[in-house]
């Protein structure tokens, strides 16, 4: 089979697409034929050798995917061969044509939703479901500030918030992902590029502020973020690439909070997964794919998701 394959940390030119020996599953492994692969920016990190938690080299990249289960151990009664899955993790990697996986790995995708949309859930929707409801305990009538919405988990907590019964301020940087953003259930827009622009979520709830924020890039914006909390208000930060200075006293004031949102536990992340497939089901939850590229141009896939101006996710087709 074909796979990304990274022998030493570094650039993306660091990846290579190599012929490796096809997979087999151990008894209590399940075998997925790989359609898509999800992009992630933990997934640079690991590469570039800066992630807390370095794989052995060398190793294929991914973290998810979706595909059809291609063979099962022999332990393995839960899933039958020929079934569409979508995954939460691997053991191999999943920038390839194959993955193997535990069986609690493997989630069942629903017809209606392709290989590529598959390969945009997990991640995206298990962080944002993670910080809106088992850091931030978002509540029906609250308000959200998704604070840089247009890629996968900005999307997915537009989704989330609206189908919880929040109202949804969302930032963007381009036109087109404004118009995504409202099209998927924010209720007001604003452009994350102009001077001043959390002024306008103080504006927008009548001087009191956001309930809670969720930031993409804390390192830039959580400093303006505190002074547009309301009371009690809490910052979730998913993403930061650096060092940010804070006041303590608008955090003080407003007696709020400001929490990271990194790991789940085994118990959180079965819940997180029964809440997104069940969204998936009934179709409040749409993953968008904004993106697809042949897995070859993993390297290129790397940059772009680097870049500002995200729209939906980027996918690798094997």
């Amino acid at each position: 089979m074909k796979a990304i394959r990274v022998h030493e940390f570094g650039s993306p030119e660091v990846m290579r697409l190599e012929e490796v020996p096809d997979l087999r599953p151990g008894a209590d492994q399940v075998l997925v034929s790989v359609k898509a692969a999800g992009v992630n920016p933990a997934d640079t990190y690991v590469r570039s050798g800066t992630y807390a938690l370095k794989p052995s080299l060398p190793y294929t990249p991914g973290m998810e995917g979706a595909g059809l289960v291609e063979k099962i151990g022999e332990n393995i009664k839960q899933i039958t061969i020929g079934t569409r899955v979508y995954l939460s993790g691997s053991i191999t990697g999943t920038y390839a044509e194959q993955a193997l996986c535990n069986v609690d790995q493997v989630h069942p995708l629903p017809d209606h939703l392709s290989f590529s949309q598959g390969a945009a859930v997990s991640v995206a929707y298990t962080t944002a479901y993670r910080a809106l409801f088992q850091r931030g305990h978002a509540a029906p009538g609250e308000t959200v500030l998704i604070h840089g919405a247009t890629g996968g988990v900005g999307i997915a907590a537009v989704q989330l918030s609206k189908a919880g019964g929040m109202l949804v301020i969302g930032s963007g940087g381009s036109e087109k992902g404004r118009k995504l953003l409202l099209n998927e259930g924010a209720a007001f827009v604003i452009d994350h590029q102009s001077p001043g622009h959390l002024d306008q979520v103080l504006a927008l709830t009548n001087g009191q502020g956001a309930d809670v924020i969720l930031e993409m890039l804390a390192n830039v914006n959580l400093g303006l973020d505190l002074k547009a909390l309301a009371k009690g208000g809490r910052v979730l930060i998913i993403g930061s690439r650096g060092k940010v200075e804070v006041d303590p006293r608008d955090l003080m004031s407003r007696e709020a909070a400001v929490l990271g949102v990194y790991t789940m536990t085994k118990e959180g992340k079965k819940s997180a997964q029964c809440a997104i497939l069940a969204g998936l089901e009934n179709r409040s939850l749409r993953p968008i794919v904004g993106k697809e590229m042949p897995l070859k141009e993993a390297p290129r896939s790397h940059k772009e998701i680097m870049q500002s101006g995200a729209y939906g996710k980027i996918v690798l087709v094997p």
